[in-house]
Order: structure tokens, then C-alpha cells, then sequence
């Protein structure tokens, strides 16, 4: 038994490999099915759901490096020969089986290591290294292509899985000739000792043909994604008022899985009436509950447990601004979800001729909201919501004499 393949055999190295592979692929194939199976209505099982789907992750992270490995070793090293060259249509279908197989050992794994990198929020891969990747920005868009993709490229992993299986078991059960042994144990089949060695296959048409299984995969992943899209809500109609916002963000975060989680309402108006003289006014702000992104589980939190904006689909802040300090204060009522609470938001100003800039942070609680009622554990997603507004407006009244 030698650790380098031989014209006959397959050496203790790319054994290992290959069936390292095969633990760590098959392991995330199963736990990838099973966590979309899963519900997520209560708190145990949205951790079960979650947990579950960190270990496919870590999993699929480990089974993409092994794989690497494992393919630069095998360009290293002899090929052990067919052991029948003469049925040609099987020896070149045996051959575009595994040059699907390699590239989807890479592909799947690292599409979905993208799609992780590009969304914030939930299952975190188990490791010490941070959950984002070089070059890869945080887009709700770019992670719905990747999500996509990953999709895709997992179906044709297990397609390619199980023609693999399905020929090792051919070759085991039918043919009796002992390829599958010179995987297993290392043993070389009487037919391959006499057999020259291969470092790579003479045909083209085999990795060719894997190759426009690989592209058209691509293609229907891209077309996916790009009809993954929700259609666009009927934006808000803009308010005229004293002020106009010229740019801004409604941002907030709040903890879930052990991780603060980004998101945003991307369409929002405000109608502002405010005397800088006194540093007093009325703000009413209305927002899109339909524009809203949270990182992986926008579509969750759109839902009837959490956001209900088809039933709810705008959100409403009304208040009086004051000079407090230092600084302003918007305070009067929020109306989220059906539910109206008193909130008073403190902001910081900063006025230039007709320009005005306002920032402001406020924590609300969700369950006051009855947002997330079912999920009482705040270890699985956080009762605190920090709201971060932030503006830019011009005044489009001329001030008073």
C-alpha cells in the first residue's frame, strides 16, 4: 500500500481524500434538506433551524476545502487506468460524470459560502473567522443571485453524487471487477496491472460536455435570481412640506443567534414643518413596510409573525420636535403593525442656512409591537430594536419675516 496512486491503484492519499469527501459532502447534502424542512415558529425552533443550518454551512466550508485538496493532489498524481477502455460510450459517460463531479464539489460549497458572505443575520458558520468574505459587499440583490446559484449547483451535486454511486454500485454488483476495491482497500484488480497509466483523459468530449452541463446550470441560476426578485410596492407618494428630504436612511438593528443583524426600510417620507427661530415643529413620517431588507430573512420578516405588511403595510411616526439641551427630541406615537406606542426619539441637528441634517437613535421593544410574539427567548432574536434615522432636508418655504 503506498501513499501516491499507481497505474493500477489509487494511493492512501487520494483514498483519504476521496472519502473525506464523500463524509463531509453527503453530511451537508443531508443537513442542508433538513433544515429547510424545518420550522421556525417558536423560539426552540428557530435555534433548532438555525443550528442545524450552521452545521451545513461549516460543513459545506470544510467539505469545499477538502475537496481543493483533493484536486490539486489528483493533478499530482498517475491515473489508474479503466478497466474496460473498450466499452467507450460508458468509459466517456464514467468520465463526464466525474468532471461534473469535481467542479460541483467546488462550486456548490462556494456559492454558498458567497451567498452567506453577502447577507447578514442568520446561522453563522461555526469558526473563529468572521462571517464575511474579501470583495463580497453585504447587497440584498447579490445574495439573491448567489441564493439562487447555490440552489441550482447543489441540485446538480446530487444529481452527480448519485450517478457516481450509482456506478461504483454497477461496478460492484453487475461487473464484479474490483473498482470500487481499489478505492476502498487499495487493491489493485488483476485487468489494471497490465493497463498503461493515465494522467489525464485523451478525450475532450467528456470534460466538454461537463463543461455545458456547468454553463447552462449558470445560466438557469442567473435566471433564477433575477426573477427572485419581488415585485417592486407601490412607492409612497412624496409629501410636500416645509422642508424637503433630499437623502436619508431609516436603519435599525437588532441581536438574533448571538449576532447583530442590519436592516433597513428603503422607502419612507417625511413631512416636516419646523421653525429653526425657535427650534420647535411637527414631523409625520411614513413608512413602506414592503421596502423593507433584514439580511437573510427579509421574506421571514415580512411575514405574518413578525412585520404582516401584507396586512399592515405602512408604519406611521407622528411628533412634535422640541430644543432639548443640547440637542431636539421628536416625541409623540409610533403606529406599527396596528399597535400605537408613545415614542420619543432624541436627534442631534445641525443647521446651515436652509440645510438641515438630523440624526437620531432610539430602542423600542418588539414585543410591544407584537412583532416576533412566538419567539419569547431573547437568545434566538433580541427584544431590543435599535432605529438609527438619519436626514438631510432643505427648506422649500421661505422662513417667516
Amino acid at each position: 500500500m503506498t501513499a501516491q496512486n499507481t497505474p493500477a491503484a489509487y494511493g492512501s492519499i487520494a483514498r483519504t481524500f476521496h472519502w473525506l469527501t464523500a463524509l463531509l459532502i453527503l453530511s451537508a447534502i443531508a443537513l442542508g434538506l433538513v433544515a429547510d424542512a424545518l420550522p421556525y415558529g417558536t423560539s426552540a425552533e428557530l435555534a433548532r433551524k438555525a443550528q442545524v443550518f450552521s452545521l451545513h454551512k461549516t460543513l459545506g466550508i470544510a467539505a469545499f476545502a477538502v475537496a481543493v485538496l483533493r484536486i490539486l493532489w489528483a493533478l499530482t498524481q498517475v491515473r489508474p487506468a479503466p478497466l474496460h477502455p473498450d466499452r467507450r460510450l460508458e468509459t466517456i459517460l464514467a468520465e463526464a460524470v466525474h468532471w461534473a463531479l469535481y467542479i460541483a464539489l467546488v462550486a456548490a460549497p462556494l456559492s454558498g459560502w458567497l451567498h452567506h458572505a453577502a447577507t447578514d443575520g442568520f446561522a453563522p458558520i461555526l469558526w473563529p473567522f468572521g462571517q464575511s468574505l474579501p470583495l463580497v459587499p453585504k447587497d440584498p440583490r447579490l445574495a439573491e443571485i448567489l441564493g439562487a446559484l447555490h440552489w441550482v449547483f447543489t441540485k446538480v451535486l446530487i444529481a452527480a453524487v448519485a450517478l457516481h454511486v450509482a456506478g461504483a454500485l454497477k461496478h460492484a454488483l453487475w461487473d464484479r471487477d474490483g473498482t470500487l476495491s481499489r478505492m476502498w482497500s487499495g487493491r489493485a484488480p488483476t485487468a489494471a496491472l497490465a493497463a498503461p497509466p493515465v494522467r489525464a483523459s485523451r478525450r475532450r468530449a467528456p470534460a466538454v460536455a461537463a463543461l455545458a452541463l456547468w454553463a447552462a446550470a449558470l445560466g438557469v441560476g442567473l435566471i433564477l435570481g433575477r426573477g427572485s426578485e419581488a415585485p417592486a410596492a407601490v412607492p409612497l407618494d412624496r409629501i410636500a412640506g416645509e422642508w424637503t428630504v433630499t437623502e436619508g436612511t431609516l436603519a435599525f438593528s437588532v441581536r438574533q443567534m448571538g449576532a447583530d443583524v442590519e436592516g433597513q426600510f428603503a422607502d419612507w417620507t417625511a413631512a416636516i414643518a419646523f421653525a429653526p427661530e425657535t427650534g420647535t415643529g411637527e414631523v409625520t413620517v411614513t413608512i413602506a413596510i414592503g421596502s423593507l431588507t433584514l439580511g437573510s430573512v427579509t421574506g421571514q420578516a415580512l411575514g405574518p409573525d413578525f412585520f404582516a405588511s401584507d396586512r399592515h403595510p405602512t408604519a406611521t411616526f407622528r411628533a412634535t420636535i422640541r430644543p432639548e439641551g443640547t440637542r431636539h427630541v421628536a416625541a409623540g406615537t409610533l403606529t406599527l403593525k396596528g399597535v400605537t406606542m408613545p415614542v420619543t426619539l432624541p436627534f442631534d441637528l445641525a443647521l446651515d442656512g436652509d440645510t438641515a441634517r438630523m440624526s437620531g437613535t432610539v430602542t423600542l421593544d418588539r414585543r410591544d409591537f407584537g412583532i416576533g410574539a412566538a419567539l419569547g427567548d431573547e437568545s434566538q432574536l433580541g427584544f431590543a430594536v435599535s432605529v438609527s434615522p438619519s436626514l438631510t432636508a432643505v427648506r422649500t418655504t421661505p422662513a417667516p419675516p
